[in-house]
């Protein structure tokens, strides 16, 4: 399924439009937010903030269908996602991460697997993690917490 950077970019913006939305959440792309830790203009690849609260995320978004460059631009894409003023994650997916780069994107807080169908709505498989950063974020966790794990305590 070969895609380019902006069309995975596009993809998670749709997903979160679609999705989000009706919860106050505003999607942007390619904003420009201050600098990176070694002195670059930053772009942020998606920009969601909620209107009521101006509580924010940016998003980086990285795919890597076959083995390449983009591997070794992840340990410092992590380490600049901690330098944001906002909560930031970099969003991936692909099959041609190396192991050790997936493990490290595995292992991260600041990194959540996400593909998403085009017509993918919430808590499906591929968008678990990414959704968990956004209840997090934004406070929805009703919208993944399922109901049917609400503990009740016995009557009588």
């Amino acid at each position: 399924m070969g895609m380019t950077g902006n069309q995975y970019r596009d993809l998670i913006a749709g997903y979160i439009h679609r999705c989000y939305e009706p919860f106050g959440l505003m999607v942007y792309t390619e904003i420009s937010l201050g600098k990176t830790i070694i002195g670059k203009d930053r772009k942020i690849d998606v920009f969601v903030v909620r209107s009521s609260d101006q509580q924010a995320i940016a998003l980086e978004c990285k795919y890597q269908e076959v083995q390449g460059s983009t591997d070794e631009k992840i340990p410092y894409a992590l380490e600049d996602l901690e330098a944001l003023w906002v909560p930031g994650c970099l969003v991936y997916a692909g099959e041609g991460w190396s192991r050790g780069i997936l493990h490290t994107l595995e292992a991260s807080r600041r990194a959540a697997r996400c593909l998403p169908d085009t017509n993918a709505m919430m808590h499906s498989p591929e968008t678990r993690e990414l959704d968990h950063v956004l209840a997090a974020t934004f406070g929805l966790w009703e919208l993944v917490l399922p109901m049917s794990r609400r503990f009740s305590p016995p009557v009588g």
